[in-house]
């Protein structure tokens, strides 16, 4: 599980997600802060479809790492600053 759950991309959404005010542009629905951002957001940042971006972003949902709000019929992701710190602890520890 932990050789698929790392890779270049997700490592930048979770790196773009603590400031996403700076990386991402402004919602129509939902804050940036309070709510977070959609998959179509990460996949314009990514450069890449929505698929692709629904993937990395699942993935990183489903261990924890973000957390989801269902506003309208959209997805939006945004840190768990809480779950992140407890990882980088285990591996810290040399888990």
């Amino acid at each position: 599980m932990l050789r698929t759950s790392v890779s270049a991309r997700r490592l930048d959404i979770l790196e773009w997600l603590k400031d996403p005010v700076a990386h991402f542009p402004p919602q129509r629905h939902g804050d940036l802060l309070e709510d977070g951002v959609t998959a179509d957001a990460v996949a314009g940042k990514l450069g890449v479809r929505r698929s692709v971006a629904d993937t990395h972003l699942g993935l990183l949902a489903n261990m924890g790492m973000l957390r989801t709000r269902r506003i309208r019929r959209r997805t939006y992701y945004r840190r768990d600053e809480v779950r992140i710190a407890e990882v980088a602890r285990m591996f810290e520890k040399g888990w």
